[in-house]
């Protein structure tokens, strides 16, 4: 059963260092020491940031002994693609405006 989500997905990305640290889980399962070399901030603070994903269902953490390890949920992120899916309609028009604004500048420029 998964973790009562405390954190939604979008708090739990709104940090640079956690954004970070999903694409580091991208690549794989990694134990908090190995996540904490790549951060200048101490391992207790990484921790923190991994229980924050934790919460809102973007990593999973299993106990191997002393040593926890992290793996990217990514199908939490489909909320994400979901939201971000409405805007798509603005950036496409846009990539229409510009598309229509260089082609006309250079029928414009080619008739000089």
């Amino acid at each position: 059963m998964p973790l009562e989500q405390k954190h939604d997905v979008f708090q739990a990305i709104a940090d640079p260092s956690r954004r970070k640290m999903l694409r580091l889980l991208a690549d794989g399962e990694m134990p908090v020491t190995i996540i904490s070399k790549h951060f200048p901030i101490s391992r207790t603070a990484v921790s923190k940031h991994l229980r924050i994903l934790s919460e809102a269902n973007l990593v999973s953490v299993k106990k191997m002994g002393r040593e926890s390890r992290y793996t990217l949920q990514a199908d939490a992120l489909l909320e994400l693609k979901e939201w971000l899916s409405f805007y798509e309609q603005f950036w496409d028009n846009k990539m229409a405006m510009l598309k229509h604004f260089v082609e006309t500048d250079r029928d414009n420029k080619g008739e000089m």
